[in-house]
């Protein structure tokens, strides 16, 4: 837990005094004192694995809008969205955003949908951002396409967005309780994951028509893929041993290479997790929310709903499970990995380090800089272990002024193969790109990790920097915002 004040790290003005509050912290990140430019930085080396070919190291991240029409198609909000991925410069677009497979499986009555009546939606989506691209670098060459493909499960809220429709595949203990799940709440059978996971081959197939290079079947943050991955409890094929919770993905990526042999294939990995957290009730202060404290967990030893998770210490991180699952992309000859980490809805400090909770989260439990750390450990180790597979990192976004700084250190450094930008391409998608170019950081548009892109959609709004982004800082949704956050 954090000892001392936070230090904003906006009022850091060089890297002298980022490597000093680091050692303050007894952390050590890589960071370079000077930027290099064009070809000669690491950001912009090519990199070339097997029959795959990124053009440089700089990757977006899935950035969900939640700004789709009802129907599950992207909109004009969408559209400028993914216009603006195009011109962040990155190779590498993992997946744009989160795309159900099934309406039943949608985060929120807005997010988009692989279905027949989409497809001309997505197709437009791939090639905006294509024609961004191209004028951004001036080619496409290098360029690797994906779409993340998701279902909800636990998190399913496809009609209303104050109205959860929870698929589990099993009881948890604290995340039922907080959801209000009764004690008989069912439980996915495996005839209807057989047939969700017939709906993941058919948005596949959609994906590789539709010109897509690769699909990311998700296994991260919560949602579906990733909660069978620590289905420890549930019984039958789909449960209890290693090989049955990642029956899941087995028999997705085998229905995958049968109908589209020619799609590459990636896995979005929360690597390591811990148990849930929550706002200590006990120290409010000025009505903000407490600072995140662990739910107790006397009675729920070994813990057993979770993966990669010390199961006797469930605050630490256990990578026995993740270097297994990890083995398995590789025997299933799937290249290119996203590390990220815990879930937005229950550990978020872990998951994306911030210096400011969303409306629904707590303040951090220590300083930021300690979660962007562990990540980055996290997948230099894994890095190492598997020299074969593409590498792209996370939890970059809270670096700020210094993003470009330790990019191309990680990178030069053999840390990461490739560096993966999420919140920051709300409000700055060429930051990286203008520091390889050689530009002056226009610092005014760094992301400062407020979290109005979370708090927005928790209440039913667009996602989107409404602090720093003038499309939503005057939208119609700001003021309701505004609103929301001061009761």
């Amino acid at each position: 837990m954090s000892a001392q004040p936070i230090l904003r790290l906006g009022t850091v003005k060089d890297v002298a005094r980022l490597e000093q509050h680091l050692r303050s912290l007894h952390l050590t990140l890589p960071c370079d004192r000077e930027l290099a430019r064009g070809p000669d930085s690491p950001l912009r080396w090519p990199l070339t694995k097997g029959d795959i070919k990124i053009g440089n190291r700089i990757a977006v991240q899935p950035m969900e809008g939640w700004d789709g029409s009802s129907d599950g198609n992207p909109t004009e909000s969408t559209i400028r969205r993914w216009r603006r991925f195009g011109r962040s410069g990155a190779k590498l677009i993992w997946g744009g955003e989160a795309v159900a497979v099934t309406h039943e499986g949608r985060a929120n009555p807005n997010q988009l949908l692989a279905a027949k009546h989409t497809r001309e939606g997505l197709h437009r989506l791939r090639n905006v951002l294509i024609e961004e691209h191209r004028r951004t670098t001036g080619s496409d060459d290098g360029l690797l396409i994906g779409l993340q493909l998701t279902h909800s499960g636990r998190y399913s809220r496809p009609n209303a967005h104050d109205r959860i429709e929870p698929r589990i595949l099993f009881h948890h203990p604290i995340l039922d309780r907080r959801l209000g799940l009764p004690d008989d709440h069912p439980l996915l059978k495996d005839a209807e994951i057989e047939e969700i996971i017939a709906n993941f081959h058919r948005a596949a197939w959609m994906a590789w028509h539709l010109g897509f290079d690769f699909v990311d079947i998700k296994h991260c943050h919560g949602y579906l893929g990733h909660e069978f991955l620590g289905a420890h409890t549930r019984e039958g094929r789909y449960g209890g041993s290693f090989e049955n919770r990642t029956r899941f993905l087995r028999e997705v990526v085998q229905g995958i290479r049968s109908l589209a042999p020619e799609l590459a294939i990636g896995v979005r990995l929360s690597a390591f997790d811990t148990i849930p957290f929550l706002s200590d009730p006990k120290r409010p202060s000025e009505g903000k929310p407490g600072t995140g404290i662990p739910e107790k967990s006397e009675t729920l030893i070994p813990y057993r709903w979770a993966f990669g998770v010390n199961p006797l210490a469930p605050t630490e991180e256990d990578l026995t499970e993740t270097i297994r699952f990890l083995s398995l992309l590789e025997q299933l000859e799937i290249r290119l990995v996203n590390i990220t980490a815990g879930s937005p809805y229950y550990n978020p400090h872990i998951q994306r380090p911030a210096l400011y909770p969303p409306s629904d989260g707590y303040q951090p439990p220590e300083d930021p800089l300690v979660g962007v750390a562990r990540q980055m450990e996290v997948t230099r180790h894994l890095k190492k272990r598997f020299p074969n597979l593409i590498f792209v990192g996370s939890a970059y976004s809270y670096l700020q002024d210094f993003l470009p700084n330790v990019a191309q250190a990680v990178v030069r450094q053999e840390g990461v193969d490739v560096v993966g930008l999420g919140r920051m391409v709300l409000t700055y998608p060429d930051l990286l790109w203008d520091a390889t170019e050689g530009k002056m950081i226009q610092h005014k548009r760094i992301c400062r990790t407020f979290s109005d892109c979370t708090t927005a959609p928790r209440n039913g709004l667009p996602s989107g920097c409404y602090p720093l982004d003038s499309y939503y800082k005057t939208s119609e949704f700001a003021e309701r915002l505004s609103n929301l956050k001061k009761h």
